[in-house]
């Protein structure tokens, strides 16, 4: 086990961030963890923790213990949490027997009285055998089936199980989480904004302003797209979000956006979009080289995004590019931003990008060609285990990428080859453009969830605390 360094930014926490317990409650020591798989499970913590620190500002907090709070692997999200006091990290190892150990060792350490947990089964269910009682958050409850059993923690303290559009609660009751013991449902656990954004969206059109000039390869075929729902004003700004990007059994996690991105700036610059930033877990090589390769008339910025920082963000964009994933698409639904759902990078985006294009009533999903996967194909293979269709479709994106790649290496300065998928980046594109029943997918879920979570968790600690009696 290696103590790994405090990622925080330097310099010291105001008293406006938390305000100051009475002298004789010493601080309780929470535990949290999200799952090593894309950047969700840290943006969900993200919003928990927010809404934790928020709580504790109430006056009838103010008599309770603070929390302090020291994080266990979760290396992949770390730098999202960076605007978060966290104690001190720990990377945890691979084997599950020195995982086990590692974690008892820590808990006895720090005196940990609590702990929540997103998406980590392992992890989550360890704390619970080391005697931390632990809120568990599974984002995706809809996904499981008999194969994926023993990862999940049935019997954590609290099991919180995140709503989902067009899911009915019941028969989720009668599949594997009819196992769990402690089972409540929670709205999107998603976070907001910080002060000083803009404001939510208001369904009013914008002034018109200048417009911009031609797309490079206007097709005679389609709506001008000037002509979108901006009041007359064609979109300018789009955000390309590709998140966390990295998964334990996923072989090259530079190829999703090798496949993609080129396409998106393409259909980016055909559509007449002026300005994008590319976010997401990208290495400096890899994205140096798309910003390199970035079409004539469209300005890109690229870099990635702590978790306010990208929510801000989202309020300043016309419109947005994402892998679809759940908390994104919360997110940026809440804040009623068009939205683009890019083709999916794992099984889960599968679901998540259909009802999304279900519930704001707009197919505005991009699609890999059966070339690359069918969904179906890998919507079968579910039932052996998520693992069995990944493997389905971290083979068919690498692929992609390889063909990609080829394509760019002959591409030179001539004009880009009306590919497949830059086809249906910019169909769907135009698409978003005439207008969609944009929060209408976390509205059908809710937007309480980070502040139902942190409830449970003050809940738990309070169960936890010794008796003064």
């Amino acid at each position: 086990m290696r103590r790994v360094p405090d990622v925080r930014p330097p310099g010291p926490r105001t008293a406006a961030d938390l305000p100051e317990p009475a002298p004789h409650l010493r601080p309780v020591t929470v535990a949290l963890a999200g799952v090593e798989f894309g950047w969700g499970s840290s943006g969900k913590l993200s919003a928990v923790l927010s809404a934790l620190r928020e709580r504790a500002q109430l006056p009838l907090r103010r008599a309770q213990p603070p929390l302090r709070f020291v994080g266990l692997a979760s290396g992949l999200g770390r730098p999202l949490l960076a605007e978060h006091a966290v104690d001190c990290w720990y990377d945890l190892p691979e084997s599950a027997a020195e995982r086990r150990a590692a974690v008892g060792r820590i808990v006895r350490s720090h005196g940990v009285r609590a702990a929540v947990v997103v998406l980590d089964g392992a992890v989550a269910s360890e704390l619970e055998a080391a005697g931390v009682p632990t809120v568990f958050v599974d984002s995706l409850p809809f996904m499981w089936t008999e194969g994926d059993r023993g990862a999940l923690p049935l019997d954590a303290t609290v099991y919180c199980a995140q709503k989902y559009p067009g899911v009915s609660l019941e028969r989720e009751r009668e599949g594997v989480l009819a196992s769990v013991s402690s089972l409540r449902w929670v709205e999107a656990v998603i976070g907001t904004p910080p002060d000083g954004s803009p404001a939510l969206r208001s369904p009013a059109p914008r002034p018109p302003a200048a417009r911009p000039p031609a797309p490079r390869h206007p097709d005679p075929r389609t709506p001008d797209p000037s002509e979108s729902r901006t009041g007359g004003r064609p979109w300018r700004k789009a955000l390309i979000s590709l998140g966390g990007l990295r998964a334990p059994s996923l072989p090259d996690w530079t190829a999703y956006p090798r496949a993609v991105v080129p396409a998106v700036l393409d259909a980016l610059a055909d559509h007449g979009v002026q300005e994008a930033h590319l976010a997401g877990n990208l290495p400096d090589g890899v994205l140096a080289g798309l910003v390199a390769r970035s079409p004539a008339g469209l300005r890109v910025t690229a870099g990635p995004l702590p978790h306010s920082a990208f929510l801000t963000e989202l309020t300043r964009c016309d419109v947005l590019l994402t892998s679809p994933g759940l908390t994104t698409l919360l997110e940026a639904d809440r804040l009623k931003v068009p939205t683009v759902c890019l083709p999916p990078q794992n099984l889960s985006q599968i679901f998540n990008g259909r009802y999304h294009s279900r519930a704001v009533g707009t197919d505005v999903r991009v699609t890999w060609p059966e070339s690359i996967f069918g969904e179906e194909e890998a919507l079968g293979l579910r039932a052996k285990g998520e693992d069995h269709a990944l493997e389905l479709i971290y083979g068919g994106i690498g692929h992609a990428a390889v063909r990609a790649d080829a394509v760019q290496a002959v591409q030179a300065d001539a004009a880009p080859p009306a590919t497949d998928l830059r086809s249906a980046v910019l169909a769907a594109v135009r698409r978003a453009a005439q207008g969609a029943e944009w929060g209408a997918l976390a509205a059908a879920v809710g937007t309480g969830g980070a502040a139902q979570v942190a409830d449970a968790l003050l809940a738990t600690v309070r169960q936890a605390q010794p008796s003064t009696a």
